[in-house]
């Protein structure tokens, strides 16, 4: 066992880990977010030691820090212009950018990927500590992999010692949560990971900003990912964490029914009041950066109390720094949430020509329901770069339009009259259209919206049903749907009907439908139908 020391952060103690760092072995070190872990990134073998003094999973990367630009250029092989202004708006600072690895980057650093996480710290004694080492340094967080990330040189020493030499002591960590990550696009960037650095941060420099699934939901065990704190559990304490949703007092009723003597609560400042079992507080209710300051050191506390065996916490905001606190407690209760809030989904769908779109309208006049639009998502989609060129290899470039964008009317003229290309167009489109669903019925729940409405032709068939509470299905009959599809696109009567005969018959939608409208009738007798559904909607939600 080593004998793990505790330094100041002074340029001689700097020399001192130096040698280690050159050596070959590992030191801790303050960053702004959390201390992490730090090896030189061109030594393989430096690398392994993190893993092995972590226990942490071989294809979970890691990101590289620097002190300056000078040191980005010998350790990626690209810096897009979008890399550029981002680094002059938030470096140094909370930003982690993945781009393409130079070759002196291990494939131990990057889980062999061809990408690498690399960020330039802001601590000034991180940033000092990398220039007197002369090398970039790859340092995860410094602690036990899967347990809450060290903010002090304390938790470091707590989870470590023994495993490691030294531990430089920079002070308590002024965001308290790992940085934001993201990856770079033109004049755009994906968050795979929040922290302090927000959407609207990025606004201020990319045009687009979106979202990566893997935030709000778990990944598959065997997807690559590009970003630390995307695929395990973490954050965890020994105790079961289980995250509440809904207002204090939906909270305190869910406690006063499941609590035992093993119970505590993780809430907000002066909650505590309210419960006559063991308390945690991780900040106040509406200050977000408090609470990502405060998450870990909470969390270790819990840790701390063995007659604690499970722990219900209080949900944040999920906006700005609150999203990053979100995504943590997220993980650290292995995504396990109790919805107090009441909500229902609702797929509404239809063959082609029934009349889906003026239903649609229907429910958009009623202020109490968000909508998910899934054409417009569908049109977002296939603009994306990777489902473009998968599209244009498969059906030629005469399915381009002078723009570059696909020409979506020949496109569905000629699925429609083809199978095969229907399957295929199917199998690029669904995936990313399904993520980008959960991604909009998520947005809506943070709004406050309790009724939401996914409008989807094609809902089974991308399997959006999955997540829906309640299916209705507009219906109406052949002859009356071939002449709306003829007058509202301009079809002939055999292109209208190729349409029609690539959907599902009747009795496919009414076998699986809790609601049919048949819009054959009057529109007074199409309102009213739609009517009763929507009493009916709210009479769920209301619990009557």
């Amino acid at each position: 066992m080593k004998d793990t020391r505790i330094l100041k952060a002074t340029k001689e103690n700097f020399e001192l880990a130096k040698q280690e760092i050159l050596q070959g072995d590992v030191v801790a070190i303050p960053t702004e977010t959390v201390y992490g872990l730090a090896a030189n990134a061109y030594d393989e073998a430096a690398i392994q030691k993190i893993f092995e003094a972590k226990g942490r999973p071989q294809d979970n990367p890691l990101i590289v820090h620097i002190a300056d630009l000078q040191m980005l250029h010998d350790v990626v092989s690209e810096v897009p212009e979008t890399a550029l202004k981002l680094a002059k708006a938030f470096w140094g600072g909370p930003l982690t950018m993945i781009l393409p690895k130079n070759d002196r980057i291990p494939d131990a650093v990057t889980a062999g990927l061809d990408t690498v996480g690399v960020r330039m710290p802001s601590h000034p004694a991180a940033r000092e500590f990398i220039r007197t080492c002369g090398v970039p340094l790859a340092a995860p967080s410094a602690n036990v992999s899967g347990k809450p990330s060290p903010t002090t040189a304390e938790h470091v020493y707590y989870d470590l010692h023994g495993k490691i030499n030294t531990i430089i002591d920079g002070g308590t960590c002024e965001v308290g949560v790992e940085s934001t990550v993201v990856k770079v696009g033109d004049d755009s960037v994906e968050i795979l990971r929040p922290g302090k650095i927000s959407i609207n941060d990025f606004l201020k420099v990319v045009s687009t900003v979106t979202i990566d699934d893997g935030v709000f939901t778990k990944l598959d065990d065997d997807r690559p990912v590009a970003s630390p704190g995307m695929k395990y559990q973490h954050y965890s304490p020994n105790a079961n964490v289980i995250m509440v949703e809904g207002s204090l007092s939906d909270f305190c009723r869910y406690v006063s029914k499941s609590a035992n003597e093993k119970t505590a609560v993780l809430v907000f400042d002066g909650e505590e009041s309210l419960f006559d079992i063991p308390c945690v507080t991780y900040g106040r209710r509406n200050d977000s950066v408090m609470q990502a300051n405060r998450l870990f050191d909470a969390l270790r506390e819990i840790d701390r109390r063995e007659d604690i065996q499970t722990v219900f916490a209080r949900v944040p905001k999920q906006e700005g720094v609150g999203l990053a606190v979100y995504n943590r407690l997220l993980r650290a209760c292995g995504f396990e949430i109790v919805s107090m809030e009441k909500a229902v989904i609702v797929g509404l769908t239809g063959q082609t020509g029934a009349g889906k779109t003026t239903v649609g309208e229907l429910f958009r006049k009623d202020s109490d329901f968000g909508i998910v639009d899934c054409d417009i998502v569908s049109r977002t989609v296939i603009t994306q770069p990777d489902v473009k060129a998968r599209l244009v290899e498969y059906f030629g470039e005469e399915m381009l339009l002078k723009d570059g964008q696909i020409d979506r009317k020949a496109l569905g003229k000629r699925i429609f009259a083809n199978e095969e290309d229907r399957i295929f167009l199917n199998s690029v489109m669904f995936p990313p259209i399904t993520v980008q669903i959960n991604k909009e019925v998520q947005q809506l729940r943070q709004k406050g919206y309790h009724l939401i409405v996914l409008d989807a032709p094609t809902l089974f068939e991308s399997g959006a049903n999955i997540i829906c509470d309640t299916i209705v299905s507009v219906l109406a009959p052949a002859e009356i749907r071939q002449e709306r599809i003829m007058s509202r696109d301009n079809m002939t009567a055999q292109d209208a009907l190729n349409r029609m005969n690539a959907q599902k018959d009747d009795e496919f939608y009414r076998s699986r439908s809790e609601f049919v409208i048949e819009n054959a009738d009057s529109p007074e007798q199409l309102n009213a139908q739609v009517e009763r559904i929507i009493t009916v909607l709210k009479e769920k939600i209301n619990g009557n």
